[in-house]
């Protein structure tokens, strides 16, 4: 990794090691990304290529049977995998989430923790974009994997600021 990080990681680098540290930081993503805030993501591992996040099991996560809902599940694995593409990537460029295969195995009847692996994309050219597949497994507390996903992203270049197709000015477009 360069000697710049993402702002992201610098924040929870920052963050992590004072008192209520992660827990500020993980109030912060859920404000930037409000949806997250459904499950109250906790952020407990974040470096490049590899985050950990968790989530209780209260009522407000439940389904109709009394377990963690299976969206929440994704809500919680798409949570971990965001915040670990974005601190994995290189800062030349930027990802956006483009799929999601989902796997339920198993009831989640407890508190759930989701684990994404981002590949090393150190060497990716700076022209070049791919998708890259961020798999996330969500275990609970007695070691279950409950949830497998596979999440594409689609990694692209950052656009430059003077950007080359733009039409030029006083030209129909």
């Amino acid at each position: 990794m360069s000697a710049t990080q993402p702002p992201v990681l610098a924040l929870y680098r920052r963050l992590a090691g004072r008192p209520l540290g992660r827990r500020i930081f993980s109030l912060a993503v859920s404000w930037k990304a409000p949806y997250f805030r459904t499950i109250r993501p906790y952020f407990a591992e974040l470096a490049p290529g590899r985050g950990v996040v968790t989530a209780r099991n209260r009522w407000g996560v439940h389904n109709h049977i009394g377990t963690f809902h299976a969206i929440a599940c994704c809500n919680l694995a798409e949570a971990a995998a965001g915040t670990t593409i974005e601190v994995s990537v290189p800062a030349s460029h930027r990802w956006i989430p483009k799929g999601m295969t989902v796997a339920y195995l198993a009831k989640a009847e407890t508190d759930l923790r989701a684990v994404a692996v981002v590949e090393d994309l150190t060497g990716l050219a700076a022209d070049e974009s791919r998708e890259v597949v961020v798999p996330v497994d969500v275990v609970d507390t007695r070691g279950t994997t409950v949830v497998h996903a596979d999440i594409t992203m689609w990694v692209s270049p950052r656009r430059r600021e003077a950007v080359a197709d733009a039409p030029a000015p006083g030209s129909r477009a």
